[in-house]
Parts: C-alpha cells; structure tokens; sequence
C-alpha cells in the first residue's frame, strides 16, 4: 500500500498538470488553483506562490485563479488581490464550483468571470472572526438581528429575553462587523468600476452607442455591491446565486466556459481532479501550480 500511494498521486497531478497547461493555453492566462478560507494567514503562502510563479521564464501578462472557496475575510482579499495586480496586468477569475462571500468579493476585482451553468457565487455577507478566533462567522447576520431588536424596541413590541440581548452585546465588535461590511462594499465598488467596467466603453441597451461616463460606471458598481450584500434579497448567507442570475438581476457580464467544449473540458479535469483529491486527503488551504509543486 505505501508504494502504491505515491504512484496514484503522481497519476493525479500528471493529469491535473495536464489540464492546468490546457487551460493556460486556451485562456492565454498562467494559472493557479486557491482552495479553501480566505484567511490573512495564508498571505504569505499566497505571496510566495506568486512570486514564484512570476519569476519563471514564460510568465504571461494574464493570471487565471481558479477559485473554490466558502469564503473568508475581505481583509484578506484585499492584500491577495494587491499581490495579484502587482505581478499581472490582467486577473481572471474561474469559478468551475463556488466562490463564496469573500470568494465573491475576489471575482469583482477580475478583468474577466468564467463561471458556467454549475457554477455559483455567493451574497458578499462579510466573514469575520469570533471572540475566541476560532470560527468564521458570517457578519450580515448579527447586524440584521440588531436592527431587527432596535426596531422592535422603538415599537415598544421587544420581549424581556431580547432585551437582554441587546444589553449584553459587546459593542466593539458590533463596530468591527459595520467596518467589515463597509469595507466589503467599497472593495467590491472600486474594483468593478476599475477593472470589470474598464471595456465598458458605450451603452448597449439605453442609449446605445453613447459614452458609459465614469459616474455611471459608479453607479452600476454602487448597484451591484447592494445587490450583493441585501440578506433580505438572498435571505441566506450560503445562497448559491448562478451564473443566468447573476447576468439577468444584477447584470454582470460573465464568460461562459461551458459553451466552448475545450473549455469546459480542461477546466473541469483541472478542477474536478484536484479538488476530489484534496477532500479525500482531507486538506483545508491549497495553493497550486504545476511549476511550484
């Protein structure tokens, strides 16, 4: 058995190296696979697999991330893509299962979304640390109950056990879930107006043929990241929102890799592949890339 496991993992990342070299080709893009949590403790990780990867001969102007992720902290997103867009002109986000929360967040900052008809995004509800910083706990959910008690009390409707509720909240860390959802909001703005709107030269459908003026491109960013974060719109923060939503109620122009066979092929080999491997290994942070491992 101890000789036999090696051999298979070879098999395995034979192939996924394969189908990443396909994928690069196709996309014109070099390429790396992030799976697991958004953490700031796998910056360093991350940084180093760029830099890596960059300082081989035959970089490319364009990085493809490959990304399947629950989500994690915009914290985290944030220096992730300040390290992308230092090495790469171009990010292209690929999402062949979910890119959850902060994984969401990450795609908005991309040149170009390949999803297809499988993939989901998620609704951008901010990720952050417990008390104990053991766990991960979802941000817009603790705000909205707030509310939902404030409002309650000014109607004079509260029950005695939530008031309780109210008095014992530790009101630091009420501001730090605020700032994580201000902060998600604003990445996600600025991002989209930058790099996701950048082509969008003229409107297509009102007005036609006119000038798409910065302050639009503001506007829809502004409309898109409210969207995104409206848990009475989702009404669940692990809400798979699908490629055909994600084009027809918030607009987003996304490349579908499945209507291109090539495409699709590698794509799900590269990831399907991989991705079984690294949960039956039981692995909870991968980085990869063929040149690195």
């Amino acid at each position: 058995m101890a000789t036999t496991l090696p051999l298979l993992d070879k098999v395995i990342f034979d192939t996924v190296g394969t189908a990443e070299e396909e994928v690069e080709n196709l996309l014109q893009c070099d390429l790396l696979y992030y799976y697991g949590e958004l953490r700031t403790g796998a910056i360093p990780h991350f940084r180093d697999v760029v830099e890596h990867l960059c300082d081989r001969n035959g970089k490319r102007d364009a990085v493809g991330i490959c990304l399947t992720t629950p989500g994690g902290q915009a914290e985290a997103v944030e220096k992730m893509v300040e390290i992308v867009r230092h090495h790469y002109k171009q990010f292209f986000a690929i999402v062949p299962r979910a890119a959850m929360s902060a994984g969401t967040i990450f795609c908005m900052a991309a040149d170009k979304i390949y999803m297809d008809y499988a993939s989901s995004l998620g609704p951008i509800d901010p990720q952050v640390p417990d008390r104990e910083d053991r766990v991960l706990v979802p941000a817009l959910g603790y705000l909205d109950k707030v509310e939902e008690l404030i409002a309650k009390s000014h109607n004079n409707q509260i029950s005695p056990a939530e008031f309780q509720i109210l008095q014992n909240l530790d009101l630091a860390m009420l501001r730090f879930y605020e700032q994580s959802k201000e902060l998600s909001i604003s990445l996600l703005k600025k991002w989209l107006a930058e790099y996701k709107f950048k082509d969008w030269l003229t409107h297509r459908t009102t007005n036609p043929g006119t000038r798409v003026t910065d302050d639009e491109k503001q506007k829809r960013a502004e409309e898109i990241a409210t969207k995104l974060s409206d848990n009475n719109l989702w009404h669940s923060h692990g809400r798979m929102i699908g490629m055909e939503k994600l084009r027809k109620e918030l607009r987003l122009e996304i490349e579908d890799y499945g209507l291109v066979q090539e495409q699709r092929e590698a794509i799900r080999r590269y990831s399907d592949t991989l991705t079984g491997y690294l949960e039956r290994q039981g692995i909870s942070m991968f980085v990869y890339n063929r040149h690195i491992h």
